[in-house]
Order: C-alpha cells, then sequence, then structure tokens
C-alpha cells in the first residue's frame, strides 16, 4: 500500500470557504486544563505539535469548563494562524440565541475572533433545525467559518443531511481506535458517501465501552517492533490509513510529553504494508452487522 509522503485530508468547499487540506493528524485537548500536569507543558507541548505541522487543534467548552480552551488560547498567542482551531457546544447550548452566546464565550477563551469548525458535541434535544440556524449566523458574522458534529450515528446523521443546509456538515467526530470498529459497518460508509471526512477521537484506546490497553497486545507490539516504531505511532498510523483508496481521517491524540508529540507527528511517515494490516485484521476484525456507536 502506497502512501503520500504525508497523509492528509480536505475538507472540501464550501458554499463560502475554500477547500482546505491538513495532515492527517492533529491534537487533542480533552482532560488538559484539569492540573493533571503543569499548564506550562499543555502549552508548550500543543506549540511543539504546530512546530510540527500538527495543525489542528481541537478543544470543547465542555473540557475542564472552558480550561482546556483557555490553554489552547494561551498556546496559540502570536500563531493563531498556525492553527485549523476547532471547539465544540454542548447540546444544550445548541439553541438559536444560546449557541452564539457559548461560541462567544469559547472565543473569549480562546483570545480568537473566529472557530475554523464548531461542532454540536453530541446530539440533544434541541431541533436541528435550530443548531442549523445558530451555526449560519455565527457563519454570517464571521465567528466560524464551518459547522460540524461529533458522535452522531448514521439515524441522526442521516437526519441531519435531510435538514436544509445540513449538507454542508464539514465532519463527523466520532470514537474510533483499532479495537473499536463499530463504525466501520454502517456509519463510516455512509460518510464516505457523503463525502464527509472523520475525526478520530481517542485513536489511541485511552477511553470508551471496549477500552482496550491496545499498547500491550502481543500483535500490536510485534507488527510495531517489525516497523521499528512505537505501539502508539501504529495505533495513529492504522487509524489515518486510507480506506476504499481514500485519506479521509483526521486522528486527534492529545499529548503533553514532548516526546509523545513527536512520535504522533512521526506517525505520518508510517507506511502499513498489507501484511501488517492483514495481522491487525485478524487480531482485531471489524464487525459484521451494526453495533451502537462507541461514545465516551
Amino acid at each position: 500500500m502506497s502512501y503520500p509522503s504525508t497523509p492528509r485530508v480536505t475538507f472540501p468547499a464550501t458554499a463560502h470557504e475554500a477547500a482546505i487540506t491538513l495532515p492527517a493528524i492533529g491534537q487533542g485537548t480533552w482532560y488538559m486544563g484539569e492540573n493533571l500536569a503543569p499548564r506550562r507543558d499543555e502549552v508548550r507541548a500543543l506549540q511543539r505539535g504546530l512546530e510540527l505541522g500538527l495543525r489542528l487543534i481541537d478543544t470543547a467548552e465542555m473540557y475542564a469548563d472552558g480550561g482546556a480552551e483557555e490553554v489552547v488560547g494561551e498556546a496559540l498567542t502570536g500563531r493563531r494562524d498556525q492553527a485549523f482551531l476547532v471547539s465544540k457546544v454542548y447540546p444544550w447550548n445548541a439553541g438559536r440565541d444560546s449557541a452564539l452566546a457559548a461560541c462567544e464565550r469559547s472565543l473569549k477563551r480562546l483570545g480568537t475572533d473566529h472557530l475554523d469548525l464548531y461542532l454540536l458535541h453530541w446530539p440533544g434535544d434541541i431541533p436541528l433545525e435550530e443548531t442549523l440556524e445558530a451555526f449560519e449566523r455565527l457563519r454570517e458574522q464571521g465567528k466560524i467559518r464551518r459547522f460540524g458534529v461529533s458522535n452522531f450515528d448514521v439515524n441522526e446523521l442521516e437526519a441531519l443531511t435531510t435538514l436544509s443546509g445540513g449538507d454542508a456538515c464539514a465532519v463527523n467526530q466520532v470514537l474510533y481506535h483499532l479495537g473499536s470498529r463499530g463504525i466501520e459497518h454502517s456509519l463510516r460508509p455512509l460518510m464516505q458517501r457523503l463525502g464527509m471526512p472523520l475525526m478520530a477521537y481517542c485513536p489511541l484506546a485511552q477511553a470508551g465501552q471496549l477500552r482496550q490497553d491496545l499498547f500491550g497486545h502481543p500483535v500490536v507490539r510485534e507488527v510495531a517492533g517489525g516497523l521499528g516504531i512505537t505501539p502508539a505511532q501504529l495505533l495513529l498510523a492504522w487509524a489515518i490509513r486510507p480506506v476504499n483508496g481514500r485519506c479521509d481521517t483526521i486522528a486527534i491524540p492529545k499529548a503533553v510529553r514532548l516526546e509523545h508529540v513527536e512520535q504522533n507527528a512521526g506517525a505520518l511517515a508510517v507506511e502499513l504494508d498489507d501484511d501488517a494490516l492483514a495481522r491487525l485484521d485478524e487480531a482485531f476484525p471489524a464487525p459484521r452487522k451494526k453495533v451502537p456507536l462507541d461514545i465516551v
């Protein structure tokens, strides 16, 4: 299997924005801003990721009650133009007016005047039509460039795309890793038919209903060792592998230690041959029927 020198994913052009292509590995921020690590280390990790070309930074108003957004804002001081910035709104804040207020709060914490991508964090009780209206108002005001969703399964995504403006949804961010392949049966094929990129959270299997210690799995260790890479790099390279000849997945691992950031960036150069993929498929087979969406 051949890869481009750096796997990249393209967000298609919209009626208002040109297509943009990004490296297939970005940076997550879940658990940042919670004093689990020194704030300066979190800031420096994000900055190092940008230096290595990991342009997409994903955060949310939920993470540390806005604390993660503040960390990101500090990291982007003087370098906002280097990042493709993503944040997410709580479902209960996704109303016609409440989404505008929530976005303003996120922008203030992030220290920026716009988001490149704004996501509905998961399906909620507010009608999608109302959320779409709010997202369009935010786009018209220049507060967001694109909108998308997170944790949408097949039914929710199909419902979204039937609504006026729903076909402009730029991405669906869902949990996806080698040990949790449920989306491959129905959801990912639907997204490919829609031309919608996938953003994979927890690509190193840190969470989810099917959480596993993939780093210690003998097949993962053997394949990684044979390629001279770490188990984490193997998992990332697997997550962003082309499917049906298309590279359409951006993985967003979170890292605080600089060596982990550098390893994540190094996964962009990893090529998985057919033998490696076959061994991983045998050890972690894709489901043969629809399964509930794995979510955290």
